[in-house]
C-alpha cells in the first residue's frame, strides 16, 4: 500500500440512515457537513483530532455500534454522479472475485484470518515502519496469531486480533513475528468496537483507506445465520489521490477524476437476480445490495475480502464470480454523514 493522502470535499443532504445489526433499516438521516477540507491537501502525519464519539451501550461486543456507517443501509441512496466513470475505471466487464474461503489456494490459505483473544492475553511490543501514523502498543498478539496468506506469505500479511473482552480490534499490516514474541509491522491501528471514532484525518491504518479491516469482512458465522449486516471491503486496480468519508487516507499519486477515491461506496444493483445463488453466495450478494461495498485498498478489480474460515464453501462462493463490474453502481454515501470526524450516522 502506498502511503500518501489527500482530502476530498463531501456534501450532506437528507436521505436514508443506518440500521441496527440484526434489525431493519432506521429512519432517514440528516446532518450538516463538517468536512476536513478541499481535495488536494497533504495528509501525512494526521491533520486533525480523532472524533470522540459517544460510546455504545454496554453489553455484547458487536463490530461497531448499530449507528456506525459500516451498518448503513445504502439501498435507497442516490447513484453518485461519477458512478459510470468509477465503475469503468475499475472494470465494467471485470468479474467479481470472493477473495476468501476455505482450504488452500496455490498452497496457501486465502482470506483474512481473525485471531480471537480474551481476557488475560498479554500485550507485546510492536515496532512500525510508519510509526507516526500507527497506534502505539502494546498489542495483545499471541505467538500463534494467524497471518494473512500464512507465515511465509509475501503479500499484505495482515494480522487481525479481536479482543472480545476489551471489545477492541488490533490490526497490523505487513506483520512479522520476532523470536522474542514481539512483532514488527508496516503500520498498525487499534479500534474500540463500542465507539464510532475515526482515525486522525490523513492517517493510514492496517488498510490504505485508514479504516478497520475487521468491519468489512463477511464472516462464516454471519452467513450461517443468513444475514450480513454491514458493508464489505473491496479493492480496485487504480484509485485517486483523494479519500471520502469515512476513509481517512489515500494511496495514489493520480489526480484523474475518473478514478474512485478511497472510501467510495458501491452497491450491487437492485435489478441483479441473485435468487438462484447458493446460500452463502446469496447472503453475501444481498449484503452487497443493502449495505454495499467500501473501497479500502489498491488491488485486483472487484476483489471482495472476507475471513479465512473452513466453514466457507468455496463452491458456493464461486457463484459470486458471475457478477461483473457493470452490475455495481457507486452511491453518494456522504449523504449519511453527521460529522466528518465520526463514523456515526444520524438515525
Amino acid at each position: 500500500m502506498k502511503r500518501s493522502a489527500a482530502l476530498a470535499v463531501v456534501a450532506v443532504m437528507a436521505v436514508s440512515g443506518c440500521s441496527s445489526p440484526g434489525k431493519g433499516s432506521a429512519a432517514p438521516a440528516a446532518g450538516t457537513p463538517s468536512a476536513p477540507g478541499a481535495a488536494g491537501g497533504s495528509g501525512a502525519g494526521g491533520l486533525g483530532a480523532a472524533s470522540q464519539s459517544a460510546s455504545a451501550p454496554s453489553g455484547a461486543c458487536t463490530i461497531f455500534p448499530a449507528d456506525n456507517v459500516w451498518h448503513a443501509d445504502v439501498s435507497k441512496l442516490p447513484v453518485h454522479r461519477d458512478s459510470a466513470a468509477w465503475v469503468g475505471s475499475i472494470g465494467a466487464q471485470a468479474h467479481a472475485h470472493p477473495d476468501f474461503g476455505s482450504g488452500l489456494i496455490d498452497g496457501a490459505p486465502f482470506g483474512i484470518p481473525v485471531t480471537t483473544v480474551g481476557q488475560g492475553q498479554a500485550g507485546v511490543k510492536v515496532s512500525f515502519e510508519y510509526a507516526d501514523e500507527s497506534d502505539k502498543g502494546p498489542y495483545p498478539i499471541p505467538r500463534n496469531a494467524r497471518i494473512e496468506g500464512g507465515p511465509n506469505a509475501d503479500g499484505d500479511r495482515h494480522v487481525i486480533v479481536h479482543d472480545t473482552a476489551a471489545c477492541k480490534v488490533y490490526e497490523l499490516y505487513a506483520a512479522r513475528p520476532n523470536a522474542d514474541g514481539s512483532w514488527k509491522a508496516g503500520s498498525g491501528a487499534v479500534f474500540d468496537l463500542r465507539r464510532n471514532d475515526l482515525r486522525k484525518a490523513g492517517w493510514t491504518s492496517a488498510d490504505a483507506a485508514g479504516l478497520s479491516i475487521l468491519a468489512g469482512l463477511p464472516r462464516a458465522e454471519e452467513a450461517a445465520k443468513g444475514r450480513i449486516d454491514h458493508a464489505i471491503r473491496f479493492t480496485a486496480p487504480r484509485t485517486r489521490n483523494a479519500y471520502v468519508w469515512p476513509a481517512r487516507h489515500a494511496a495514489s499519486s493520480s489526480t484523474d477524476a475518473n478514478l474512485p477515491p478511497m472510501g467510495a461506496r458501491f452497491r450491487l444493483k437492485a435489478s441483479v437476480d441473485i435468487s438462484k445463488f447458493p446460500a452463502q453466495a446469496r447472503v453475501v450478494a444481498q449484503a452487497l445490495k443493502q449495505y454495499g461495498a467500501v473501497l479500502a485498498d489498491n488491488g485486483s478489480p472487484w476483489f471482495f475480502s472476507g475471513t479465512q474460515d473452513d466453514r466457507w464453501s468455496n463452491d458456493q462462493l464461486n457463484a459470486l464470480k458471475g457478477l461483473k463490474g457493470s452490475d455495481f453502481e457507486a452511491v453518494d454515501a456522504s449523504l449519511l454523514m453527521v460529522d466528518a470526524n465520526s463514523a456515526r450516522c444520524k438515525p
